[in-house]
């Protein structure tokens, strides 16, 4: 009877590891399939005007399907990519493995120019004592790259002056 038990909680055990295991090469092939479609997404441009597609294929003797859509962002020339993949075929439902995210765009800046401000209408807050340059007095950002080019870094906020010390009465 013990041993009869023992051997239950053993094969128990065994088939928990085997599923983790199962699970675990399942999540990595789709992490691959997912980061291969990214870059196939990013080589191949002309899909660049669609909001979304979908696809199956074969991989690892096993059949996935994925999907890719592309969003919007702040820059005009520049979209989001996101890539789900699932197991089985496209017409299984389910959650997706896993997920891969990119962007796909032309450039910002041109190539040797100076480092591009993405910092650019974004209001931070300022330590108490710092000008801010959002509010009016307070000290302009740095616009221009350093002499020898390079990118911008700005300057350290100025120290609040301390203030005078009274004068010491005379030693008669």
């Amino acid at each position: 009877m013990v041993v009869a038990l023992g051997l239950t909680a053993l094969m128990v055990a065994v088939n928990g590891t085997a599923r983790t295991s199962g699970f675990l090469r399942d999540k990595s092939l789709a992490q691959w399939i997912a980061l291969n479609r990214l870059s196939e997404v990013r080589l191949n441009v002309t899909k660049f005007g669609q909001n979304t597609d979908t696809g199956e294929l074969d991989f690892g003797n096993r059949k996935w399907h994925y999907d890719t859509r592309y969003f919007d962002t702040s820059i005009p020339s520049m979209k989001r990519v996101v890539v789900r993949v699932y197991l089985g075929d496209a017409k299984t439902k389910g959650n997706a493995l896993a997920q891969a995210v990119g962007f796909l765009g032309s450039s910002v800046a041109t190539p040797g120019s100076t480092v591009v401000d993405w910092t650019a209408g974004i209001v931070t807050a300022t330590v108490a004592g710092t000008p801010n340059p959002a509010q009016p007095g307070g000290a302009p950002p740095p616009t221009t790259p350093p002499p020898g080019g390079g990118p911008i870094v700005p300057s350290p906020a100025p120290t609040p002056p301390t203030p005078p010390t009274p004068p010491t009465p005379p030693n008669p």
